[in-house]
């Protein structure tokens, strides 16, 4: 499938990025992609010598003779790089270069004097925030809605972003959006990042919802791996505020930028911009720091073999046939979710008499 490849170069990006971030235990990283430390060290000692990649000039562009002009030259500059970003974020990348920042709102005259705002619609964001206190304690993940590419065929987006930290873990350019899709590129994610305690999800397709009926089996692999579903309430997008403010900014900074023809490309597209939003744009959400100051990878790596659930000497089990979902019991066939195939359940008694709960490991 074309939208799973990922380039070597591509691969190197992503490991030195993940490396730099403070505090990453390098050896750790190089474990999960694969490679020798030494290798790893090369690979960081080469990109850091790229023009462009890393390093950026630190030589002020003000002189005494020309100072607000170079200033409004630099405002614009930036506002041509990243025409979504406001006069706040331009005024942290400009300090970033040791330029004398100007405040904001001489920035917003700047750039309303060369044409360059646009009344924003809809009103002013919600100002209340909520936030997990850690870096992967919880991912929001969510798909975009899906766009018509060039070549006619439907895109289907994939964003994951960590609560604490808002950094983007992955945006992938998809074909569809069922849970094999979703299980592919989560894999690959899990093995470079860790896992997350938990994701936010709504009530849909692939994840399903909260009610009995609706196990998928996408939702089982997610809790072998000890990683818990939590549900929006329904009819409540605010509640993924995080997931639709990240919506909004790619469909200003990616899809209001430049016409996208395929799935390859997109994918190109999406890979530049996490780079850009992960560890060049200032989040006001966060003090104006980027997402890759306040993000580690998570310590629980993916594991080789998907953990067997394990049910206690006391516990009623029964395996369920990959072809009929259901378990006999007291002499009675009971029907139970098709994602439970070739999976075993635990029957407990409940404080009732005679009333028995059906169990996958603690989960009800």
């Amino acid at each position: 499938m074309a939208w799973m490849e990922v380039s070597v170069r591509d691969q190197r990006l992503e490991f030195v990025r993940l490396a730099s971030v403070e505090g990453a235990n390098r050896r750790e990283l190089c474990r999960r992609f694969g490679i020798s430390a030494q290798t790893g060290y090369k690979w960081l000692g080469r990109m850091q010598q790229e023009a462009g990649l890393d390093d950026r000039s630190r030589r002020p562009l003000t002189s005494p003779s020309r100072a607000s002009a170079d200033v409004e030259s630099a405002v614009l500059a930036v506002r041509e790089m990243h025409p979504a970003w406001g006069a706040r974020k331009i005024a942290v990348v400009l300090a970033r270069q040791d330029i004398t920042v100007p405040a904001a709102s001489t920035i917003h005259a700047i750039l309303a004097r060369h044409g360059r705002i646009t009344p924003p619609l809809g009103g002013a964001d919600a100002s209340l925030r909520f936030e997990r206190p850690e870096p992967n304690e919880l991912w929001q993940m969510d798909f975009k809605g899906w766009h018509r590419l060039g070549n006619g065929e439907r895109l289907h987006p994939l964003t994951v972003i960590d609560d604490h930290s808002r950094y983007a873990v992955c945006i992938a350019a998809c074909a569809d959006q069922t849970g094999a899709t979703v299980r592919a590129q989560l894999e690959q994610v899990f093995r470079h990042h860790g896992l997350p305690q938990a994701f936010f999800v709504d009530n849909g397709k692939p994840w399903g919802d909260s009610r009995p009926v609706a196990w998928t089996s996408f939702r089982v692999w997610l809790l072998k791996l000890g990683i818990q579903l939590i549900y929006s309430r329904p009819y409540h997008p605010q509640g993924r505020g995080k997931n639709e403010r990240f919506h909004r900014s790619m469909d200003d900074e990616v899809f209001a930028m430049r016409p996208l023809a395929d799935q390859k490309g997109a994918q190109k597209a999406f890979d530049h911009w996490r780079g850009v939003y992960n560890y060049q744009r200032p989040h006001e959400g966060i003090g104006f720091k980027t997402p890759a100051e306040r993000y580690r990878i998570s310590p629980r790596a993916m594991p080789g073999k998907l953990p067997k659930v394990e049910y206690a000497s006391t516990d009623i089990v029964r395996r369920i046939s990959k072809t009929k979902g259901h378990i006999v019991f007291k002499g009675r066939s009971w029907r139970v979710p098709d994602a439970f195939g070739g999976e075993s359940l635990a029957l407990r008694p409940f404080n009732i008499d005679g009333t028995y709960g059906v169990y996958f490991a603690s989960h009800l």
